[in-house]
């Protein structure tokens, strides 16, 4: 057993694990922090993506001991005092979601993509949730509630 301090959402948290142990189970089994989904377990389906230092990574493969001192975001992390992200926001406007066991992961994708200055336009956004699979078919929702979440981001508000 081994010993980590990262921040996760905003608190700092020490954590005993195994140094390999896969984030996304830290996360689940440690923390209590149940939006980051366990998928494939291959990096394939993005229901795990969390942001860790402003990039979005798979959680799934990625083990404790690359996230030391990290600061790490997850879904629950779209509220703050009780008020949603934009980014949550939009997609509960666009009834953007179906069976949501995807949505954490796109969610976290698109926001390191958006707080990093990506661009805006659809056929960017559609790029940078590219790795994260959504099988309930609502792309065109999650794709209008991303634009719509993008210009609230970049209007500041």
């Amino acid at each position: 057993m081994g010993s980590a301090h990262l921040t996760v959402n905003g608190t700092v948290v020490a954590l005993t694990a195994e140094a390999d142990t896969p984030l996304l189970y830290v996360l689940r089994d440690h923390l209590g922090l149940q939006a980051t989904r366990v998928g494939c377990g291959e990096e394939t389906c993005g229901a795990c993506t969390v942001i860790v230092n402003g990039t979005a990574r798979f959680s799934c493969t990625l083990p404790l001991s690359e996230v030391e001192g990290a600061a790490v975001e997850t879904a629950e992390g779209l509220v703050s005092d009780g008020a949603p992200h934009p980014l949550a926001a939009a997609f509960q406007a666009h009834q953007a979601a179906q069976c949501g066991y995807c949505l954490p992961g796109i969610l976290m994708r698109a926001k390191a993509h958006l707080d990093a200055g990506g661009a805006a336009d659809r056929a960017s956004l559609a790029a940078a949730i590219d790795p994260n699979l959504c099988r309930c078919g609502t792309h065109l929702r999650i794709l209008a509630a991303l634009q719509d979440a993008a210009r609230t981001m970049q209007a500041g508000d």
